[in-house]
């Protein structure tokens, strides 16, 4: 599955950075999930050149961080190539408030 697409980079583009937006004024503009275990990141900013989402990640806790695309892509469950991290195809993005955790 293509994590980012032409779509999102556009969508991440006209949010741009956004650390003066209070946290729960945060647009969540993607959602990316381990179907066969744990982690669940939700992408607020994304940075082209350095290829780093920005946005909260919840693996054991939920915490504010940077995550790098080459690692969602690279992550695969017990070695197999086609059981990985995926998108929330049905996302909306949404104000971070909105996000039911």
């Amino acid at each position: 599955m293509k994590l980012l697409t032409k779509e999102l980079l556009k969508q991440f583009e006209k949010v741009g950075r956004d650390e003066d937006t209070p946290v729960e004024e945060k647009v969540v503009i993607a959602k990316f999930f381990n179907p066969y275990g744990a982690g669940t990141w939700y992408a607020t900013e994304y940075d082209p050149e350095e290829e780093l989402f920005f946005g909260y990640c919840i693996i054991t806790d939920g915490e504010w961080g940077y995550f790098a695309l080459s690692e969602l892509e690279e992550y695969k469950f017990h070695g197999v190539p086609f059981m990985g991290i995926e998108r929330d195809l049905y996302w909306k993005p949404c104000k971070f408030k909105e996000v039911v955790l």
